[in-house]
């Protein structure tokens, strides 16, 4: 018991002083910092190119998201990451080992010897897929959805929504979601690449803008590009290459985006255009349970026959039935789950 909770308390130890060196260090890999900038890069985009032009720029509950956005970045999220996934780890490690006789899983792990950039591709699909599962969960399991209703209380979409949830959703949300990127020995910084990209869709899909997929493709591309023509996570292919090379490679890459992926990026990544449906207050009574759960990769709507795209959503009525009455304030919100765990009557 002593080894789980030396793990569960260097982790929290350890997250405070990785959050203030993050902070009084800024740098390129600053989560703090990174944040920030996201955040500022798509507020920009909603005041040049807003989606439902009608909606304020500081639109309804603005600033109450913006307060969430740091509460659950920091404050819960990156900590269950890095304390409590500690403790976990350590009782799935010993259960294996009591199971199979001293066989260590993490000591054993067959990514330890792969490429940097495959363990790391592995934990983003691993992590996508749980979080997708475990959304339909907060939509289907009537005490988690009391929980899940705080995000849904929305009722003018941007970008800073996307971190609107309540403190119980990183206790089984986040845990469940960043278990296997543990198991599979992705630390702290090296979730860094993987969380840094999904915010950065997160806040997309949440944004009120809209963007024709052929640019989100030819994004997806230039990212590619940037790996492969700096050698960055191991993608050493074109190492000691010229530079006229490594630009020709750069610019097929970009067109590889645009005109083969972009075509199908809505059915490969969630978009505003998918994910604003998914806060639609008024669903037919067949999808009453919701729909297009994925946040970043939409293709797990599309296999499993919850993707719904009936036309263009931008101006549907967001929230649920009773939203209307459902607290304003951050304390009320994060209260309101509570009480009515066991009790029956959410829908």
């Amino acid at each position: 018991m002593e080894k789980y909770w030396d793990a569960f308390v260097s982790g929290y130890t350890g997250y405070a002083n990785y959050l203030w060196r993050d902070i009084t260090n800024p740098k390129w890999t600053s989560y703090f910092y990174m944040l920030i900038l996201v955040s500022v890069i798509f507020f920009i985009f909603e005041v040049v190119i807003p989606w439902r032009k009608k909606q304020p720029i500081l639109r309804k509950d603005f600033f109450l998201d913006a307060f969430y956005m740091f509460f659950n970045f920091f404050l819960f999220s990156l900590i269950i990451y890095s304390a409590a996934s500690n403790v976990i780890v350590e009782l799935f490690n010993d259960g294996i080992k009591a199971i199979t006789g001293g066989f260590d899983l993490q000591a054993n792990n067959p990514m330890n010897d792969w490429p940097y950039w495959s363990i790391l591709l592995v934990g983003f699909v691993v992590r996508d897929f749980v979080q997708w599962w475990v959304h339909r969960l907060l939509h289907r399991v009537e005490w988690l959805w009391n929980f899940h209703k705080v995000h849904h209380s929305v009722e003018q979409m941007g970008f800073a929504a996307h971190l609107r949830y309540h403190w119980m959703e990183n206790v089984v949300y986040r845990s469940l979601e960043y278990l296997p990127l543990a198991l599979l020995g992705i630390g702290l910084y090296d979730f860094f690449v993987i969380h840094i990209f999904t915010l950065a869709w997160g806040h997309f899909n949440h944004a009120n803008i809209t963007v024709d997929g052929r640019i989100t493709g030819g994004i997806i591309g230039f990212l590619a590009g940037l790996v492969v023509v700096n050698s960055w996570l191991d993608v050493s292919v074109l190492t000691g290459a010229a530079l006229s090379t490594k630009i020709v490679v750069l610019v097929a890459l970009v067109l590889l985006g645009i005109f083969a992926l972009g075509p199908f990026m809505r059915r490969i990544f969630n978009s505003p255009e998918l994910h604003i449906w998914h806060h639609a207050h008024d669903l037919p009574q067949e999808r009453r349970y919701g729909v297009n759960f994925a946040l970043t990769l939409a293709i797990w709507d599309y296999l499993f026959g919850t993707a719904y795209l009936p036309h263009e959503g931008r101006d549907i009525k967001l929230g649920f039935p009773g939203v209307e009455e459902y607290p304003d304030s951050f304390i009320a919100q994060n209260l309101e789950g509570l009480p009515r765990l066991g009790q029956k009557g959410a829908s």
